[in-house]
């Protein structure tokens, strides 16, 4: 048997940047065990859309996102999954010294699931917190491609962490 798939988004800015998520990201979705959003849904529609088709839906609000979203989402979620404690939050900040900061800010943590940026992110720091950013399925900005991420945890170990352009 496999480990706990998980989906991770972020930034889809919908209907702004785009009327709906990809097919491929739907796909994703519906294949997972877990759909973790970080942020930056714009419109609660996408929240009731994810609520009824996940599995299981872990999300926090983003910047752009207004009192609907923010009355049921949190700032920053957190979870355990099996054996893996993970919290989700929109911003970190910047690039340089965004290791340091995370691990400061989040010292019991195991993986940090974060967006703002639009940009792909996978990094682990010294304490061995994984920080991941899946880019946005939706808008690119300055990155070549939109990007959503996919992972697995099997017996409390984060595994086949994988990006996936659009």
């Amino acid at each position: 048997m496999g480990g706990m798939r998980l989906v991770l988004i972020s930034d889809t800015h919908l209907p702004v940047r785009a009327k709906k998520l990809p097919a491929a990201v739907w796909e994703a979705v519906d294949q997972a065990d877990v759909v973790i959003h970080a942020g930056d849904w714009v419109h609660v529609e996408l929240l009731d859309e994810l609520e009824a088709r996940a599995e299981r839906l872990i999300g926090c609000w983003g910047n752009n996102d207004g009192a609907e979203l923010r009355a049921r989402l949190p700032e920053v979620a957190r979870v355990k999954l099996d054996g893996v404690s993970i919290a989700v939050v929109h911003e970190t900040g910047s690039a340089k010294g965004r290791e340091e900061r995370c691990e400061r800010a989040y010292p019991d943590v195991d993986l940090l699931v974060f967006g703002h940026s639009h940009i792909p992110w996978d990094t682990t720091t010294q304490r061995g917190l994984r920080l991941l950013n899946p880019g946005s399925p939706t808008d690119r900005r300055s990155q070549p491609y939109c990007t959503y991420q996919t992972a697995e945890i099997t017996s409390g170990r984060l595994e086949k962490v994988a990006l996936h352009n659009l």
